[in-house]
């Protein structure tokens, strides 16, 4: 039975189901930025730590940006079932672990994942009833800047990146919103997600998500 307010009214609930965001865009659109920053202020979500089998950054910690794995223990949970996706991008293979996932989606908690466009279109294919976030740069010279500030590639990869990226570009049909992350608005960028995760949980009739 309901209970009634103060008044005698009936309460009025919001339908709630747990919402799975997937985070995707081109190399350097600032994903991992854009998560972090939202770690930091406590927003009520569960974050989804991705596989990787390429080597940590300076400044990347593991279990915390990326559950970094030898090429053989990745090809073990992908053997065993206990990935959701995964591809090999540049030369390094990524994937979004199950169980957590499940674990998270099965106690009602709003959950995100991070992965590329080809990884987008796989959860999509799977999980078509998940939120998906194009974030984008403002244009394909300010992504060249950053992927170069960085100092993580060669000019080959770079240029190689730079040239994957355009053909992403064109993916985005594929995805629900898109979000563009201007240089020094990551604040600005953070709220416009947090809205979109908002406006999704006032659906009058909620995302079904199954896995």
């Amino acid at each position: 039975m309901k209970k009634a307010n103060h008044k005698g009214e009936t309460p009025f609930h919001l339908p709630s189901k747990p919402l799975l965001i997937v985070l995707s865009g081109p190399s350097g659109a600032g994903k991992d930025a854009i998560l972090s920053r939202m770690k930091k202020s406590g927003y009520p979500l569960e974050f989804i730590t991705t596989v990787t089998t390429r080597p940590r950054r300076a400044g990347e910690k593991n279990n915390v940006d990326y559950h970094f794995v030898s090429v053989e223990a990745f090809q073990k949970m992908l053997k065993a079932g206990g990935l959701v996706e995964w591809a090999n991008v540049y030369g390094n293979w990524y994937g979004v672990p199950k169980e957590p996932l499940k674990r998270a989606l099965a106690k009602g908690q709003d959950t995100i994942v991070k992965v590329d466009i080809q990884g987008a279109a796989t959860i999509k294919k799977i999980i078509p009833q998940a939120v998906f976030i194009f974030l984008a740069p403002p244009s394909m010279g300010e992504l060249k800047r950053r992927l170069t500030q960085r100092q993580t590639e060669s000019p080959f990869d770079l240029a190689r990146r730079l040239k994957t990226a355009e053909g992403e570009m064109k993916k985005l049909p594929l995805f629900d919103y898109v979000v563009v992350n201007r240089q020094d608005e990551i604040e600005l960028v953070v709220t416009e997600v947090e809205a979109i995760i908002t406006a999704e949980k006032r659906r009058v009739k909620p995302r079904e998500i199954s896995l």
